[in-house]
């Protein structure tokens, strides 16, 4: 039963003002209270499950937890609303057409079961951009895909056991290699590994690990996303690292959250819970770190994007503005609403198009009013939603990862 969690809700609206779906709409079903009125409903038996209205609410959330972040009751909203999903799912399936399931199973289970899959799919779409076939995604439906779809480079960053060492080391980190990260943004690994070792951590890149689950959550897919997890958790074990570090804020919150998905299955429990425990963003370890000063300058107008999943679902704000400000020359400018959802969301731009354009829009505007040559953020949906707004809305700015920039820094003679 969910209602621990509902029943903690006093309704007091404090969650409205930081709801993406809410502030963009302020109708009371498309807030947190109202959505946790009718999580109630359903789990009473006064609200069919499947009833239209219900799973439309259920979907136009962004799971973002900014609500849960602010709420003073520590209302469990995020959990409630991925178990809901998952019960829309399962009560769901069976009726779903052939091909619907078919198409489905492909995408989610199939595709996200091994990073070689997810690379082959990489491959295709990279000789896709580059004969000029996506010219053709309007006529295939695939729009929205297309034009959200990373760029992707001629290298990928392919997990082999790998171990990185540097003398008179510290400890020893896990790097979580995930799925669109090491085929889209492999830079971006090879400019953490290069930062961890500046702070005096040896890395190791065990080929075991994969998915980290949590578009499979999303989608209510939670067997599936047990099955990825116990994957990880093996692959962490077995690597003999201190702590397993990710540069993805949605891939860590979903790793964090191990104890909660596998907290029924006896065997899986305890060793759940001690890994969750060792789960840092990688903002968090090179914050943590005595890292030496960096000789390279970057002057240049910058503007933070926090990634909702580092910073509501993860409470990590302030380390990521104290590595920015580790930058010799960097004017680090707040922009508006810098911790409001850009529709993103995993899937969601894809799930929700409507939604997710009006989000993207928002941001794209906030972004644009501080006047910054850069976006920083430590997401690679938030970097791929927010360069399409830029780039559609003509506004000339450019979205980096955070150790990217560090590394710049760090990496100048």
């Amino acid at each position: 039963m969910l209602s621990p969690g509902y029943d903690a809700c006093v309704r007091c609206g404090l969650c409205l003002p930081s709801c993406p779906t809410y502030l963009e709409t302020f109708a009371e079903t498309s807030g947190p209270r109202g959505r946790i009125s009718l999580i109630k409903a359903v789990d009473e038996g006064a609200l069919d499950l499947l009833s239209p209205g219900f799973v439309e609410q259920m979907s136009q959330c962004l799971d973002c937890r900014a609500c849960q972040a602010v709420c003073p009751s520590a209302v469990p909203y995020g959990p409630m609303l991925e178990e809901m999903r998952a019960r829309i799912e399962h009560a769901s399936a069976p009726s779903r057409a052939a091909g619907a399931r078919w198409k489905r199973a492909l995408l989610l289970r199939w595709l996200f079961a091994k990073p070689s899959r997810l690379r082959l799919a990489a491959s295709l779409l990279r000789f896709a951009q580059r004969s000029g076939l996506t010219a053709l995604a309007g006529l295939t439906g695939l729009r929205d895909a297309a034009r959200l779809a990373p760029q992707i480079p001629d290298r990928f960053f392919i997990a082999a056991d790998q171990r990185y060492a540097v003398s008179h080391a510290a400890g020893t980190a896990m790097l979580h290699t995930g799925c669109v990260m090491h085929v889209a943004f492999a830079r971006v690994h090879e400019a953490t590994i290069r930062m961890l070792n500046r702070a005096r951590l040896d890395v190791v890149v065990p080929s075991a690990q994969g998915c980290c689950g949590a578009i499979a959550v999303h989608a209510g897919e939670d067997g599936f996303a047990r099955d990825l997890a116990r994957a990880n958790i093996e692959a962490f074990e077995r690597s003999g690292a201190d702590v397993y570090v990710v540069n993805a804020a949605g891939c860590g919150s979903a790793l964090k959250d191990y104890a909660i998905l596998l907290a029924g299955d006896d065997a899986w429990r305890k060793r759940a819970a001690a890994f969750a425990a060792r789960v840092r963003d990688v903002t968090e370890v090179l914050d943590a770190m005595e890292l030496q000063p960096a000789h390279g300058r970057l002057d240049a107008r910058v503007t933070y994007q926090e990634p909702c999943h580092l910073v509501h679902a993860q409470r990590v704000s302030a380390a990521p503005r104290r590595l920015l400000a580790k930058i010799p020359g960097l004017e680090l400018v707040e922009m508006e609403e810098s911790a409001v959802c850009c529709g993103s969301a995993g899937i969601y731009n894809l799930t929700e198009p409507a939604m997710a354009r009006r989000l993207q829009a928002r941001k794209t505007g906030n972004i644009e009013a501080t006047g910054a040559a850069i976006v920083a953020t430590a997401n690679p949906g938030c970097a791929l939603q927010v360069a399409a707004g830029l780039r559609e809305a003509g506004v000339r700015a450019e979205v980096k990862h955070i150790v990217e920039l560090l590394d710049d820094a760090y990496a100048a003679p």
